[in-house]
């Protein structure tokens, strides 16, 4: 059973965790649709196959597919993960998804923000999102955990914490007129902060150039621990992100954590610019009310879209002259931890990536766990 609460986190004790802290579980969706994954999402699926093996090679994985998919998904899914009938418009939880949130008596519960397809009638990416929306509650069900459900539209990419009481967002994606134009900047920043159990917001302003969910921040940076924030960067001056990276760098060091100390930013290489070729963009069958995929476009591919498993990295490789520089700063940020890269190109094609499909559990908190 799941019961929707008239509260908030914060105001009940709760928090959400950072992603690094134990999880009990991740949960995933099924690509299938045939206008933004090309060849049928045949080489999607086996993208995203790829990526519930690595993580359940950690932690429990369980998928949510369409009852005409959920076949095909457990022919495709490693026998370790488990397959669930929920209906989706697309594959991407982390966004459609419930934000976990725990207390120190071990009790969890879910967030479960409003969706509008990134941007609803105004840029957003397809024109019905029904389903989605059902999504965070349907899992919440399957969980077992209460359900907060604020009148907020919000992505759980556009926000990342260090479970500590400090949000990093960019103003592009959450003071974007296409998500809550009736809120305030000062008035959201209360929102998130209340369904947080967070007291303070780090603004960074554009995400990445071409991001199509309108700048999240996870393509952008992380947390990989209280006070360190992975940065996506290049030197390079000619690349479109040069100019949003170095001054999301200068916010980030000139702001100050819910503690009170002074963020280290440590630099993730972006990979090459990756474009979408002919061949891949023929593969996508358009249709009225979805982003067309064109060749040529350059995609917003970033190394801090990973998902931090218990024990384990798992990264995107974009970039085999990058690849290895990411993964070197990763093993450097998360001693004793297994990093593990997973071919995603095809997940980037649909328009995100590892950390975008993925949607951590956090195990049951205790008050020693974060003292």
């Amino acid at each position: 059973m799941s019961e929707t609460l008239h509260s908030t986190p914060g105001r009940d004790g709760f928090r959400m965790p950072g992603e690094f802290e134990p999880h009990s579980g991740c949960w995933m969706l099924w690509p299938e649709r045939p206008d933004n994954w090309r060849e049928g999402a045949a080489p999607a699926q086996r993208a995203y196959a790829a990526v519930a093996a690595a993580v359940a090679a950690a932690e429990p994985v369980t998928v949510g597919a369409s009852g005409a998919e959920l076949q095909r998904a457990r022919d495709l899914l490693d026998p370790a993960v488990g397959v669930v009938e929920i209906d989706s418009d697309d594959a991407w939880m982390r966004d459609v998804g419930p934000t976990f949130v725990v207390d120190d008596r071990g009790a969890r519960r879910g967030v479960d923000w409003r969706f509008n397809a990134w941007g609803g009638k105004e840029g957003g990416l397809y024109d019905s999102w029904e389903r989605d929306e059902r999504v965070a509650r349907r899992v919440l069900e399957l969980e077992g955990a209460d359900r907060y459900a604020p009148a907020l539209v919000l992505e759980g990419g556009s926000i990342h914490t260090d479970g500590r009481g400090t949000v990093i967002s960019t103003e592009e994606c959450l003071l974007n007129a296409n998500r809550n134009p009736h809120l305030g900047r000062d008035q959201i920043e209360r929102l998130v902060l209340d369904h947080l159990g967070a007291e303070r917001m780090i603004w960074l302003g554009r995400g990445l150039a071409g991001d199509e969910t309108d700048g999240h921040v996870d393509n952008l940076a992380c947390f990989a621990r209280p006070g360190v924030v992975l940065l996506a960067w290049t030197d390079d001056p000619d690349d479109p992100h040069h100019d949003i990276v170095r001054d999301a760098r200068e916010r980030l060091l000139q702001a100050r954590d819910a503690r009170g100390q002074q963020l280290r930013v440590v630099p993730v290489p972006l990979p090459g610019a990756l474009v979408v070729s002919e061949h891949e963009a023929a593969g996508v069958q358009p249709a009225a009310g979805t982003l067309p995929r064109s060749a040529g476009a350059r995609m917003a591919g970033s190394y801090v879209n990973f998902y931090p498993a218990n024990g384990r990295i798992v990264f995107p490789l974009l970039d085999p002259a990058r690849d290895e520089q990411a993964a070197a700063v990763l093993r450097a940020e998360f001693p004793g931890h297994a990093v593990v890269g997973v071919a995603a190109r095809e997940i980037l094609l649909g328009g995100g990536n590892i950390h975008c499909i993925t949607q951590q559990v956090p195990a049951r908190s205790r008050a020693r766990d974060h003292a």
